[in-house]
């Protein structure tokens, strides 16, 4: 099929707004910026890099995404904001720098969310949209206006506000399916719809929630229907159950061109590295059965499966693994292989080291390459990604050794190096190696903070197999955070850490020490407050 014969959809990603939204998905400013920079080399279309009003820390962490990589060529920069002066401001100064500044302006319109919510008549809102539209193209930004909870407001009403809010200078209309509540045949006709009662230069575009499993299904009948914008996130996270996934629907216009007769800019080869970091930097592992990027998306083990696969691989897979960048199961370096060729794969894979690190991790790789007889790309991917998310070095594993069995308790000694040089030897029991190793921990820094998530799975297959761990621990916070505008809320401070390693005791006290690490740097101030997560 012909490129003039198929229409663009603009991909508006927003993983760093409403997948940050995510309970235990909080972010740090730098790690939002190397998402930022990873999004705008998978090439999508714009950014919402966050919701500015809700903290300085959010307006100034989407500050530096709008300097640093909305720069011209760069994707659309995004702020959300309520219809409100204070929100639109506040987002105006986080996106203006930006060479295409975007104001995401968004207001309930839903019977249900303007009674309870807003207490607000249609009358009044039909009023505050028109009025806060114009205010926020008067700032010079484009202008996006959100509709929330539209797929269960009334249609004659909808219409009427998305006919108003473009009178006002609203270029792209986005429909929000807020709670996953519609089905694609009724999203299709919405958006058909209102596809119909606005201007040919307005950009109808959908945002869809995956509460009843629908989101892509539904996105892609928006599409079908006339809209083309799709809002989505990395992996779906977001907000419950999550929203419709880049990946997902990416790869349905490009497997299903034939059937969609619609394309977009994606570099899908960037996928499964994009989806990683995503993944190392929330804390939130990718399961194995997700569609595009789990373990097992190209993996067949049934017999009938493989016989196929032997065959024409076109018999069991409708994508080639090489088109999402997913692993591959070939050799690609051994015990022999310089540190030349390591850091070649490493920059050829998109996860590139210098320097430090790249030492750090060629010196494990070493270590590596003399146990497993074979080393894979998601091998060298795991050591990089180690390399990347590490913590400044408030205390670092000089020794761990290990006893357990089934008598008795488990018992650890744990040697740390602290940031001054000096070493601390301390031993604990447990219910099992890592608890006891843990705890020893725990005694030696002092720390308060408490375990909420320890996740592990083996990078490759086998009982060789490098094994990464994540894990989430919090912090009661001494101090209330800013959410909004006039309110406060308390709440703990979360902290992920995250590392790879042969053995998955071994990965266990590292990545728990990465997040002792992220938890004592802050305090200390050896990293910025906001630049925790």
């Amino acid at each position: 099929m012909k490129d003039s014969e198929v229409g663009k959809v603009f991909i508006l990603d927003t993983t760093l707004r409403d997948g940050e939204q995510a309970p235990g998905a909080t972010l740090t400013s730098d790690q939002k910026l190397e998402i930022a920079r990873a999004l705008a080399l998978l090439g999508v279309d714009g950014i919402e890099a966050g919701f500015p009003a809700a903290s300085p820390d959010d307006l100034e962490a989407v500050r530096t995404i709008a300097r640093e990589v909305g720069g011209p060529g760069g994707p659309v920069i995004q702020g959300l904001a309520r219809a409100a002066r204070g929100d639109i401001d506040a987002a105006w100064e986080a996106v203006k720098e930006a060479a295409r500044p975007r104001i995401h302006v968004f207001l309930a319109t839903s019977d249900l969310h303007m009674r309870h919510k807003l207490k607000m008549t249609r009358e009044e809102v039909l009023v505050r949209a028109e009025e806060m539209v114009a205010y926020a193209r008067g700032l010079g930004a484009e202008v996006q206006f959100s509709p929330e909870d539209a797929s269960r407001s009334d249609p004659t009403f909808l219409h009427q506000v998305l006919r108003a809010v473009v009178r006002a200078g609203a270029t792209t209309v986005n429909i929000p399916d807020t709670v996953g509540y519609a089905v694609p045949h009724e999203y299709g006709a919405l958006i058909a719809s209102l596809k119909a009662a606005v201007p040919a230069n307005v950009t109808v575009s959908v945002h869809c929630h995956d509460d009843l499993g629908l989101a892509c299904a539904n996105s892609a009948a928006g599409l079908a229907a006339g809209a083309r914008q799709v809002e989505c996130t990395i992996n779906g996270i977001g907000e419950r159950a999550g929203n419709c996934s880049l990946e997902e629907i990416v790869m349905l216009l490009r497997t299903r061109r034939d059937a969609m007769r619609l394309a977009t800019q994606i570099e899908t080869p960037q996928l499964c590295r994009v989806s990683r970091l995503v993944s190392r930097h929330t804390g939130f592992p990718v399961p194995p059965n997700k569609a595009v990027v789990g373990g097992n998306a190209f993996a067949h083990e049934s017999g009938i499966h493989q016989h196929g696969m032997i065959s024409n691989r076109e018999t069991y897979e409708i994508m080639r693994p090489e088109d999402v960048g997913a692993r591959a199961t070939q050799l690609v370096l051994g015990k022999h292989s310089g540190r030349h060729a390591f850091a070649a794969r490493l920059a050829e894979l998109g996860a590139a080291l210098d320097g430090e690190g790249l030492d750090r991790a060629f010196a494990r790789f070493k270590l590596l390459a003399e146990r497993k007889k074979e080393i894979h790309d998601a091998d060298l991917v795991a050591l990089a990604s180690d390399e990347v998310a590490r913590a400044p070095r408030v205390w670092e594993l000089e020794a761990l050794q290990v006893g357990c069995g089934t008598v008795g308790m488990a018992t650890a000694t744990v040697k740390l190096k602290d940031v001054n040089g000096a070493i601390v030897v301390h031993a604990a029991v447990g219910a099992g190696p890592i608890d006891a190793a843990f705890k020893a921990i725990e005694a030696i820094v002092s720390s308060d903070i408490v375990l909420e998530e320890l996740a592990v799975q083996a990078v490759t297959e086998g009982t060789d197999a490098l094994g990464e761990v994540g894990v989430r621990v919090r912090r009661p916070s001494d101090e209330p955070i800013r959410v909004a505008p006039a309110a406060e809320l308390p709440r703990p401070r979360v902290f992920h850490g995250h590392a790879a390693d042969g053995d998955i005791v071994v990965a266990s006290v590292k990545a728990y020490l990465d997040a002792v690490n992220r938890s004592i740097a802050e305090r200390m101030a050896v990293i910025p407050a906001e630049a925790a997560s």
